[in-house]
């Protein structure tokens, strides 16, 4: 698929952004009939507006990069994988932190929520879903919200899929990902999950996850960990969350759990 030319992708974010030409333009200093070259096609504008546009519709790295090929410059942002020799610090750094919160579940994320590295404790909740979800790549939502998945184990599934959907809606409107937006459409065709749940179970706080386990409930309330300021495209969309016992009860099933 030929790309879009540079003026319709700037003019896509800022309809997608609810910002008027004239906002855009004070807010970026540049005139309102300059930005309207620019979106037409009638102008090209230099790089470093580019950027600075991009700075104010908050354009994430990857189509930054599309925006500027568009526009006949070099990309800015590279994209190496975790794995890669340029990467090994920064996987360390990300190992590290994943084996720091053990023994509570913690897992890496990419932008399509594929999980590219995760602790030993996450197998306490991989271990409740069928083995061919578990096939990778394994997508940290399709597991979620499966009927085979955590989903047949999860007591307040309608409350927990409403947060995952409302996280990921905030997420493709952010990032205008084509691959979200197909993820989305599979998760919804899974069913409504609704289960009469009050949401009342952390005092209106936070969205708890309540597990049923073989050895009983275990509720989890859940942080999501990202990269400050990165000039790599996988580390600006990678996201590492990591779930906590929500009481003592849980915390002691958890330990239990992690000794056997």
């Amino acid at each position: 698929m030929t790309p879009a030319p540079v003026g319709e992708q700037l003019r896509e974010w800022r309809i997608r952004r609810r910002m008027s030409q004239m906002d855009l333009a004070l807010d970026t200093e540049i005139s309102t009939r300059h930005l309207s070259f620019i979106e037409t096609g009638r102008s090209r504008p230099s790089a470093l507006m580019l950027q600075r546009i991009a700075d104010c519709l908050e354009v994430p790295n990857r189509a930054r990069n599309a925006m500027l090929l568009a526009a006949g410059y070099a990309p800015d942002y590279r994209e190496r994988d975790l794995d890669s020799p340029e990467m090994a610090g920064m996987k360390a750094i990300v190992d590290h932190v994943l084996k720091g919160h053990e023994p509570y579940p913690a897992l890496a994320v990419d932008r399509h929520w594929n999980m590219i590295a995760a602790n030993g404790a996450v197998a306490l909740l991989t271990r409740l879903a069928a083995p061919d979800l578990l096939e990778p790549p394994v997508n940290v939502l399709r597991v979620a919200l499966h009927p085979d998945g955590l989903a047949r184990h999860i007591v307040n599934l309608g409350e927990w899929r409403a947060h995952l959907f409302e996280r990921l809606d905030h997420q493709i409107d952010a990032s205008a990902d084509a691959g979200l937006v197909a993820l989305r459409t599979e998760l919804a065709g899974y069913g409504d999950g609704a289960d009469g749940h009050d949401g009342s179970a952390a005092n209106g706080i936070a969205v708890p996850l309540m597990l049923d386990t073989p050895l009983g409930q275990i509720r989890f309330v859940s942080t999501v960990t990202i990269f400050g300021t990165p000039v790599d495209i996988t580390l600006s969309e990678l996201a590492i969350e990591a779930f906590f016992p929500a009481d003592a009860e849980s915390a002691a099933l958890l330990r239990e759990m992690a000794g056997q």
